[in-house]
């Protein structure tokens, strides 16, 4: 029974360890991500709007005009979607921080990839399957950052709570030990 035990704590181990190297990928793809289009959008707006994504193709002028303002913001949106992500791949064993951060990515891509799709017809067929299959996996790794480490630890605040002493009702408490 004890090998069994080690044997299911080892498994549970290595799935913790696959879930945070996982989030540790996720979240550097989206920072790089991040910062590739933030920076790009908000600094050089109108370059960004005539030649997004970049590598000799152009997705923005087919949807409408440029506007530095939507351009900027754009990019404001997606650095600060960078350093959000930032600070969960610093407290990546941290579930409430890497699964909020993901919900933000995933509501994001997830409307992005919508209107994508509803727009498709202004695209040649390589930009099409371009689109959705980038646009698909953001959308996908963005769900695994909602994947729970199994051994997150426990925020310090329940680290160091008093316990109440056995049988007490009076609210008394006593220390652990």
């Amino acid at each position: 029974m004890c090998a069994d035990t080690s044997h299911s704590d080892a498994l549970s181990r290595h799935k913790g360890m696959n879930v945070k190297v996982t989030r540790q990928v996720a979240l550097g793809l989206f920072i790089v991500s991040g910062l590739y289009v933030g920076v790009w959008a908000y600094f050089a707006p109108q370059h960004w709007h005539e030649t997004f994504p970049g590598f000799g193709r152009s997705w923005l002028p087919q949807l409408g005009p440029y506007n530095q303002h939507l351009a900027k913001d754009t990019g404001a949106m997606y650095l600060a979607l960078a350093v959000l992500s930032v600070i969960a791949l610093r407290y990546v064993r941290s579930n409430p921080m890497v699964q909020t951060t993901g919900a933000a990515w995933l509501t994001f891509n997830i409307l992005h990839l919508v209107y994508h799709v509803q727009h498709l017809h202004v695209y040649d067929t390589i930009d099409q399957i371009l689109n959705v299959v980038l646009l698909s996996a953001q959308t996908i790794i963005a769900a695994a950052l909602l994947v729970p480490l199994t051994h997150a630890p426990r925020p310090a605040e329940f680290r160091s709570r008093p316990a109440r002493a056995p049988g007490r009702t009076d609210g008394t408490t006593t220390t652990r030990t």
